[in-house]
């Protein structure tokens, strides 16, 4: 079985931050980025973790990545240990199929996010409003509808523990620049419109998603994760049903389960049952062995 992973400590190497997942250290002209067996939903880490997340995430990455390469560029030097620099050979049995080497890059402060379908967040706001982050849509959509074109609706970054806020494309201009902000808007479309052929081919709908880009050496490139499970919503095709939620290959499954508790979203997060844990692991290795078939 997977040996669980949910913190590291290189004392050769020096920390450059810890996310909800990852945790990053600074080789000097790159970034080794490990990304751990943690999961968080509302933000919120969870004690638990799930066995062999971080693989399943690094791989469907590093797969996306080579799939996108002709949208955008993107940080991904290596996914291979033997090509990383010699310092972190010691550590090689935990950095083995769930770390890369990337190149440095400075994030934009804000994430892209792409909605195919009405779900989530989204499908509560338009049944309040009409509308999803004010972008006005037509009357009498269900849930789970597909939207007739994928809408742009990016979000500030929140640090850990707080919960990110939709912003309008205008607000994003503001932090990033009319030039930066059309590119990555752009890419993120781009991007969504490729996948989304790809996994329909392999029987997933992704009705939604997350990027996140970067500036290296001037340009705006694609960094972080691509098209994960704790990243995107991913739907069975051959369940689909719109007019109500969808069983997923994601960690919707786990909010699914949270929201059936009496916890207010609030760290600390309430203990996971094995089963809960099982589960989602085998829907993550199950969505990695459908998209990188």
């Amino acid at each position: 079985m997977t040996k669980l992973v949910l913190s590291t400590d290189f004392p050769d190497l020096p920390r450059a931050g810890r996310g909800k997942v990852r945790d990053i250290y600074d080789l000097g002209n790159a970034l080794l980025i490990v990304t751990t067996d943690r999961i968080s939903a509302f933000d919120v880490i969870m004690e638990e973790g799930i066995p062999g997340k971080g693989e399943v995430l690094t791989q469907i990455s590093a797969h996306w990545f080579q799939q996108m390469e002709d949208v955008i560029a993107n940080h991904l030097i290596s996914t291979d240990i033997r090509e990383f620099p010699a310092v972190c050979g010691k550590y090689a049995e935990i950095l083995a199929g769930r770390s890369m080497l990337v190149k440095k890059a400075r994030p934009l402060p804000v994430e892209c996010i792409v909605r195919g379908y009405l779900a989530g967040s989204g499908w509560k706001e338009y049944r309040e409003t009409g509308a999803v982050c004010g972008i006005t849509l037509p009357p009498g959509l269900s849930e789970s509808e597909r939207l007739e074109e994928p809408i742009f609706t990016p979000s500030t970054k929140a640090e850990i523990g707080d919960h990110d806020e939709n912003i309008p494309f205008e607000k994003m201009v503001e932090l990033c620049g009319k030039d930066i902000a059309e590119k990555a808007r752009k890419a993120t479309l781009d991007i969504y419109r490729k996948a989304r052929e790809i996994a329909d081919s392999r029987g997933i709908i992704i009705a939604d998603t997350k990027f996140e880009f970067g500036i290296c050496d001037g340009e705006l490139i694609l960094i972080d994760e691509c098209l994960t499970p704790d990243s995107s919503r991913f739907w069975p095709k051959d369940g689909y049903r719109p007019g109500c939620s969808q069983p997923s290959f994601d960690k919707q499954f786990l909010r699914d389960y949270l929201e059936t508790l009496d916890w207010n979203k609030q760290a600390p997060a309430p203990p996971l049952p094995e089963e809960i844990v099982r589960k989602t692991a085998e829907k993550y290795r199950e969505a990695m062995e459908r998209l990188t078939a």
